[in-house]
């Protein structure tokens, strides 16, 4: 199994995406050369990326990246949203052009986020009335596209972004029923709908192409909790076990870690020297104690 990066895992470095309607009001570190370098330095053998990271979508420049990319021995896999206005529009595509975007940089996979929006309360709100429609409209429109698809090689995968619970993700796939269609799987975004992440690692794994391995720790307060970003195997997630079961599943040959780390009151400088440093213990531990 090859590894590779979700490059959210570096957003205080100014990659990947905004999130959560905060825009980052520090200068990105990298452009997509500097990006590949650094994956190289790093040691990985890809990148998970996004509109954001390319920089730019014209046809030539795209073309330019997927040469870089071949030269340099990295993979490159494309993640998109269908809606992303409520906290990065740069990642929103229609899926015609995910596909497009995917075929000219060289990447088999168009991650999708199908931006569901979840009526409150969340937990046990799995196929809420509200919600089986969304699922609906966007398997209908993945169907229309699956064949466009398979002629350019590129795989469509429908992720457990952190308004799906697994089973809803299986539904569309399932409504879907095309070959080059499946599930990306994030080990940890289903706790945020109140579902066990290996619950949801078994479900979406079998039907999957990718997947976002991210770990979380859940921290508790006198106010309640939150669950924060940490660098991998040192949260709360049972990484060990999801990786089991992820390289147990021959159509996924790499591994993505993604690293969502919180920049708490941190200065720009200490901020981003702690993200870095959660990466690279990510790296360490995929590398030494998963053997990737």
């Amino acid at each position: 199994m090859r590894l590779g990066l979700h490059t959210y895992s570096l957003h205080l470095h100014g990659m990947g995406q905004n999130w959560g309607g905060a825009k980052l009001s520090w200068d990105p570190v990298w452009d997509i050369w500097g990006l590949m370098q650094e994956a190289k330095a790093l040691g990985l053998n890809g990148l998970h990326l996004t509109a954001v990271d390319l920089g730019s979508l014209d046809e030539a420049h795209l073309k330019s990246v997927r040469r870089e990319a071949e030269n340099m021995g990295l993979y490159l896999e494309y993640n998109f949203s269908l809606d992303a206005s409520t906290y990065d529009d740069r990642l929103t595509n229609s899926i015609d052009q995910g596909i497009a975007i995917a075929e000219t940089i060289g990447s088999d996979i168009g991650k999708i986020s199908m931006d569901i929006h979840r009526p409150h309360p969340v937990c046990n709100s799995a196929f809420h009335p509200e919600v089986i429609p969304q699922l609906d409209r966007v398997a209908d429109l993945v169907k229309t596209h699956a064949q466009a698809a398979q002629n350019a090689g590129v795989r469509l995968c429908l992720e457990n972004h952190t308004e799906a619970f697994s089973q809803e993700v299986v539904y569309a796939i399932h409504r879907v029923n095309h070959p080059y269609v499946g599930a990306c799987v994030d080990t940890n975004n289903s706790l945020m709908v109140g579902e066990d992440p290996l619950t949801a690692v078994q479900a979406l794994a079998p039907l999957a192409f990718t997947n976002h391995f991210s770990d979380h720790a859940i921290v508790f307060d006198q106010y309640g909790c939150r669950i924060t970003g940490v660098a991998t195997g040192t949260g709360d997630v049972p990484m060990k076990e999801a990786y089991r079961i992820i390289s147990g599943c021959p159509a996924m040959e790499r591994l993505n870690l993604e690293v969502e780390f919180d920049p708490g009151r941190h200065d720009m400088a200490e901020a981003r020297r702690l993200e870095y440093e959660a990466v690279v213990e990510s790296i360490r531990f995929a590398r030494e104690e998963l053997g990737v």
